[in-house]
């Protein structure tokens, strides 16, 4: 049978006082949630913040911060890994672990909540915490019942209907007939609920009494190349942890190495003995089996945190992912080696100022299979990019390049004397400044993506431009268009500055 345990966090504040976290609505400061002291006072969610100081003048009073309770369980989620690799995230405040298959790891169910109540009352938290044959029995007996059953289906059917989760309105229809308990509505037809209340309630009754599953969806998938090391004791110097991650690393080379694959991603779990986790991942542009390149990049990642590594009260394990990986074939290396020594120095600076600065900051441009101008390249993470030779299009030897090498986005107005109806320019003014054109090579027409305009006709397509390479008096050289043609796409079509020749 499925065995499941939901644990969520009810506090981390001193008993004594009692706490509420408060957020604006509708211009005025509202309790968002309160814990067990408050409550006891009568004090509620949604209550505004002045009637509750009146009823409760000592009412310790903190902003609520939906991101950092967020980021708080996310951490606690893969803190609960430790357990299982099954757990799934429910709403802002519960976990549910699937224990099926590795309960028999940690003794038995009360020695695991035994454990888990240990990790979390060292975080200053307090856990609820409860088994059951289904996900959503589980949710409703940690939410709902105070004081553990020694049966779980009856503690489950003497429940409130509010356990359900349903909507609202079902909540006070189903009260007003007179069904108080989850038990009420499970003992009546499921045709006359689900005439009388809807196919929901009938749904939720059925994945609460365990008839049908329940969907969960689990954080993460276990990850094909998994490493670990536990301690006997915690341990506090990072260094120490790090020497452990080396060996960790090289037990996932020559794994690799067996399979013919390289790593392209790597992620590494410390594991606190306070149930805290944290995460860090690194990326590598191609696949590698290099343990000190590995580990030279865990270092900088390390190095670059905002938020230092703490141990705390120490690790008591460290975990090492590899969740992507690739062929990696062995290379013919030249005799003298530069062009392979160059492009792995190239790669060890994208990866080394990736993991430093983030993935997105540091890009690289790849060609795209487009004739305008500048939807004809891609700026791309160059940690995924890959370091391969792109297929641009080349000038001939001798000749001017086609394409100017910086582009302005969006192409810049300018004002142009020019032959009409389509004549090149004789001169142009850019930011005040006045320029002669001297020489001019064009007009090179581009056309809209015609396939792409409404009914595929191209008149309901983007104008046609006329492009111009030209040179003032100084010897500077623009790339410049016409936007429509005059009389045809546009009365007055504008010119524009759209790129600079070095």
């Amino acid at each position: 049978m499925e065995r499941l345990i939901c644990t969520g966090r009810v506090r981390s504040a001193p008993p004594e006082s009692p706490l509420a976290l408060v957020e604006k609505f509708r211009g005025a400061q509202r309790l968002a949630a309160v814990d067990r002291v408050a409550s006891a006072l009568g004090l509620r969610g949604g209550m505004s913040l002045a009637d509750a100081r009146v009823a409760v003048p000592e009412l310790l009073v903190f902003d609520h911060d939906p991101h950092a309770d967020a980021v708080l369980l996310d951490r606690l989620a893969d803190g609960c890994t430790r357990y299982t690799p099954n757990v799934a995230i429910d709403g802002s405040d519960a976990l549910v672990l699937d224990m099926t298959g590795s309960l028999h790891l940690f003794g038995d169910e009360a020695a695991l909540i035994d454990d888990v109540e240990a990790r979390m009352k060292r975080l200053g938290m307090e856990v609820r915490a409860a088994f059951a044959y289904a996900p959503d029995a589980a949710l409703a007996l940690a939410r709902f019942q105070r004081i553990p059953a020694a049966d779980e289906r009856m503690a489950v059917m003497r429940l409130p209907i509010a356990a359900l989760r349903l909507e609202k309105e079902c909540e006070i229809a189903l009260g007003r007939a007179g069904l108080l308990t989850i038990g009420d509505v499970a003992r009546r037809p499921l045709a006359a609920i689900a005439a009388r209340f809807g196919e929901g309630a009938v749904q939720a009754i059925r994945r609460m009494i365990g008839e049908v599953a329940s969907p969960m969806i689990f954080r993460t998938v276990e990850a094909p190349l998994v490493f670990e090391r536990r301690f006997a004791e915690p341990v506090a110097r990072t260094d120490y942890v790090l020497e452990r991650l080396a060996e960790l690393a090289r037990q996932a080379m020559e794994a690799l190495g067996e399979r013919g694959h390289g790593g392209r991603r790597f992620e590494v779990l410390f594991f606190r003995s306070d149930g805290l986790t944290r995460r860090l991942a690194v990326e590598t542009g191609a696949a590698t089996r290099d343990v000190k390149a590995v580990m030279r990049l865990f270092r900088e990642r390390i190095d670059t945190l905002d938020d230092p590594l703490d141990p705390g009260f120490g690790y008591d394990m460290v975990r090492l992912l590899v969740p992507a990986h690739e062929a990696l074939a062995a290379s013919q290396l030249r005799l003298e080696g530069g062009e392979a020594r160059a492009r792995h120095q190239v790669e060890e600076l994208v990866d080394k100022l990736s993991t430093r600065l983030g993935r997105k900051r540091v890009r690289r441009f790849r060609p795209r299979d487009s004739h305008i101008p500048e939807q004809a390249q891609l700026a791309l993470p160059a940690i995924e990019a890959g370091g391969g030779q792109a297929d641009w299009a080349i000038s001939p030897s001798g000749n001017p390049p086609l394409r100017p090498l910086h582009l302005f986005d969006p192409p810049q107005a300018i004002d142009v004397i020019a032959e009409v109806p389509d004549g090149p320019p004789h001169r142009f003014r850019w930011r005040k400044v006045l320029h002669e054109v001297s020489r001019f090579e064009g007009p090179e027409r581009i056309a809209s993506e015609w396939w792409r305009a409404r009914d595929g006709n191209p008149a309901n397509g983007a104008p046609t431009r006329d492009y111009y390479r030209v040179e003032d008096c100084r010897g500077r050289r623009f790339w410049i268009f016409r936007h429509g043609f005059y009389g045809d796409e546009g009365k007055h079509p504008g010119w524009y500055l759209h790129g600079l020749f070095a």
